[in-house]
C-alpha cells in the first residue's frame, strides 16, 4: 500500500512564532519610516511657515506704504492749515522745521542706544 502524503496545509506563522531577530528588524523599519514621515511632516510645515512668513512681510510693506502717504497727507494738510495764519512760506518753514525737530530727537535717541551697545562689546573685548 501506498502510504499518504499529509495535505493538510500548515497554518500561517503567527506572532508568538516570531524570533527577537525578526522583531528588531521589524522595529528598525518601523523606525525609518516613522522618520521619514517626520522630515516630510517638518519639510511640509516649514514651506508653510516661509509661504505665511513672505506673504507677511508682503504685507507690513504694504501697510508702511500707505501709512507714508498718510503722513504725506498730513504735512500738506498742515501747511494748507496754517497758511491762512502765517504766509505759505511760514506754514511750511514751521511744519519742516517741527519735522527736522523730531529727526533729530530720535538719532540723539539712536545714537545713545548704539553708543550703550558698543560700550558692552568695548567691555567684553577687554576682559
Amino acid at each position: 500500500m501506498q502510504e499518504q502524503e499529509d495535505t493538510t496545509a500548515t497554518p500561517p506563522s503567527s506572532g508568538a512564532e516570531r524570533t527577537l531577530s525578526d522583531e528588531i528588524v521589524s522595529l528598525v523599519e518601523d523606525g525609518k519610516t516613522y522618520v521619514e514621515a517626520e522630515i516630510a511632516y517638518q519639510k511640509t510645515r516649514a514651506s508653510l511657515a516661509a509661504q505665511s512668513g513672505k506673504n507677511g512681510v508682503i504685507f507690513v510693506f504694504a501697510a508702511l506704504a500707505f501709512l507714508h502717504l498718510a503722513l504725506i497727507a498730513l504735512v500738506v494738510g498742515l501747511v494748507i492749515a496754517l497758511a491762512p495764519h502765517v504766509t505759505a512760506w511760514g506754514a511750511l518753514a514751521i511744519v519742516v522745521g517741527s519735522l527736522l525737530l523730531g529727526v533729530a530727537i530720535f538719532a540723539m535717541l539712536a545714537l545713545k542706544r548704539f553708543r550703550r551697545v558698543s560700550s558692552v562689546f568695548k567691555e567684553d573685548a577687554g576682559e
